[in-house]
């Protein structure tokens, strides 16, 4: 029996993955409706972590927070049944260590293995997946992680997995902040941003915003990438955390957080990460959008 915790943007098409690839599933989600619609898909629906941490060898969890992280590890480490815990959440290098410490005082081993390519790559099993913790651990999960995407054993040390998803998502919030950037400078400068979306990704300038997000997102004016501009937030803001443990200068990576953070301020946690656009567009008074040609 497999444990899933936490069914939302990319927690629901992961567990739908592992359920579809035959996996005994048990499930759980603070929501009972993504619990009902899971069980649709052949999926036990638990009323609590606890339960599924009882009923499940191996437990994986796909979190929004660190607080939420923490509670679902310390749940886990009373159960008598779960062997290994992965948390596929972003919630940096300090609190996996914790986790992985609460965990082991149990004999449970964990991993900390956050993915990336969005809620396309887990709905097609395309994710990135980078894991560190217990060698034996990842040999054991990796037929699991196997079915969600590419998974990547960055290192033994707990955290280190964390770590490297926090350059990953720093680089891709610079990349869009960055190309919602230019775009918006070359509409108010007369251009037609497919155009320009053309002329980048055939050249230098491309980026998997001006490739993926723009086009699907942006362009349209849908704003439903599928990622929270509250999870971007977390992620830059743990990025520069670890940055200043480290003692680094990090001129960019401040430069790009005041970016989201106004993001934050103006259209809200909750809006999709691509609406930092319209930030940009306010302040230079356009707004990017198809333009429709005549025949």
């Amino acid at each position: 029996m497999i444990g899933f915790i936490g069914l939302g943007n990319m927690g629901f098409p992961m567990a739908h993955r592992l359920a579809g690839a035959g996996r005994e599933l048990i499930v759980y989600d603070t929501r009972d409706d993504v619990v009902e619609r899971a069980t649709r898909f052949g999926a036990s629906g638990a009323s609590s972590v606890r339960e599924v941490a009882d009923r499940a060898q191996i437990v994986l969890a796909s979190l929004p927070s660190l607080p939420a992280s923490a509670a679902v590890a310390d749940e886990v480490a009373e159960s008598a049944t779960a062997t290994l815990f992965i948390d596929l959440s972003t919630v940096g290098s300090e609190l996996a260590q914790r986790n992985h410490d609460t965990l082991a005082a149990r004999g449970i081993a964990a991993l900390d293995a956050p993915v990336s390519g969005g809620v396309s790559g887990a709905q097609q099993g395309g994710l990135a997946i980078m894991v560190s913790g217990p060698p034996a651990a990842f040999d054991t999960a990796k037929p699991l992680l196997d079915e969600l995407g590419r998974p990547f054993f960055v290192g033994e040390k707990p955290g280190a997995a964390q770590t490297m998803k926090l350059v990953n998502n720093l680089m891709a919030a610079a990349t869009l902040a960055a190309t919602a950037e230019v775009i918006v400078m070359g509409v108010k400068a007369g251009l037609d941003p497919q155009v320009m979306l053309d002329v980048l990704n055939a050249g230098s300038g491309g980026t998997h915003a001006s490739r993926d997000k723009f086009p699907k997102a942006v362009l349209p004016r849908t704003f439903d990438y599928g990622f929270a501009t509250g999870l971007m937030v977390k992620d830059v803001r743990l990025y520069l955390d670890e940055a200043a443990a480290l003692g680094l200068p990090r001129p960019l990576a401040d430069a790009v957080a005041g970016m989201w953070e106004s993001t934050l301020r103006e259209q809200g946690p909750e809006s999709d990460f691509t609406s930092i656009v319209k930030v940009l567009e306010n302040a230079a008074g356009v707004t990017v959008g198809a333009v429709r040609r005549s025949c």
